[in-house]
């Protein structure tokens, strides 16, 4: 992939988040998602790349742009698989919340994993904890292994989780540890790249959530060399088939980073449309308007945030400040 593309990039989130964030509070997330998916669509039609839709909005017959198998760029540069979350956390822009993003991921041809839109049980974690965790292993061993790795006691450790029924259980067993826990509406792509950034004060995701999210979330951690395990947890007999269609006939395998995200190279670019931890949300001034984003490329490490300034009066573009 080409160095520029890094930047190109940031472009399409930028634009998603534009349009989506004026649907913030609204109580409309279906107008926000659409509202980010038309324009990720139409700046992916200027980048210089030959891409392929792996992860996006759903097949061809449920989803009018960014389906899966549809081609993105402009026909020239270099042949890429590409992964689109337009809006990820349409609830959290509805109800006017945090942490939600504008996010797509890019690597070479065939070398991210096509997930199929079902859960996937994931444990993240940034830098200092690779290697250190195993997502068979029971949470106390991880909670005690991520807390040993930052020279942290467990009481110090904040884990993110999906606010779910489905996590009862697991939310018990954090609180009995003594781990402090931040409860998620929606959204942990964002959560899980927390990981990899002190100032965040997360250390660790655990639970299920979207095996899309997975991926994307295993492309930005790849990028800042921190770590995601995942299984699928297919549902019915459909989902069971879709996996081994994949050619994993084993779900309860273990996906790795390597199988998440092949190669050495791979770029995560995401714009913040709310307020997060991370990114600051989109302000709209008038005539101007304010973005924050996040750009990443492994084969380099390079890890930039870019400050946009646009003007509403024309179709957004890039200026770093």
């Amino acid at each position: 992939m080409e160095r520029s593309l890094s930047m190109e990039l940031v472009r399409v989130t930028e634009a998603a988040a534009l349009a989506s964030g004026r649907w913030m509070g609204r109580g409309n997330k279906e107008e926000a998602d659409r509202a980010a998916t038309e324009a990720m669509r139409d700046v992916f039609d200027t980048i210089p790349m030959k891409g392929t839709v792996v992860i996006g909005e759903g097949e061809m017959d449920e989803a009018p742009m960014l389906y899966i198998g549809e081609k993105l760029g402009n026909g020239y540069g270099p042949r890429v698989d590409v992964a689109v979350d337009p809006l990820e956390g349409t609830n959290i822009v509805a109800s006017g919340q945090w942490n939600a993003l504008a996010v797509l991921a890019v690597a070479d041809h065939s070398n991210l994993l096509h997930a199929p839109d079902m859960y996937m049980d994931k444990i993240a974690v940034g830098p200092e904890s690779v290697g250190k965790v195993d997502i068979n292993a029971p949470i106390i061993d991880n909670l005690q292994a991520v807390a040993k790795a930052k020279n942290k006691d467990v009481e110090d450790l904040v884990v993110v989780i999906l606010n779910r029924k489905r996590h009862e259980k697991m939310i018990e067993e954090i609180r009995s540890a003594g781990a402090r826990i931040k409860l998620l509406p929606d959204g942990d792509v964002a959560a899980a790249i927390n990981t990899a950034f002190g100032d965040t004060g997360v250390d660790l995701l655990l639970g299920s959530g979207g095996a899309p999210e997975g991926v994307l979330a295993a492309v930005g951690l790849k990028c800042l060399g921190g770590e995601l395990q995942g299984k699928l947890l297919p549902q019915n007999e459909a989902e069971l088939q879709r996996c081994k269609k994949m050619g994993i006939e084993d779900v309860t395998k273990v996906l790795y980073m390597d199988d998440l995200v092949k190669g050495d190279d791979c770029i995560f670019a995401a714009t913040g449309v709310t307020d997060g931890e991370l990114l600051r949300g989109v302000r709209y001034n008038g005539t101007t308007a304010t973005t924050q984003s996040l750009v990443m490329r492994a084969k380099s490490g390079t890890v930039r945030f870019v400050d946009g300034k646009h003007s509403m009066k024309k179709k957004p573009d890039l200026v770093i400040r």
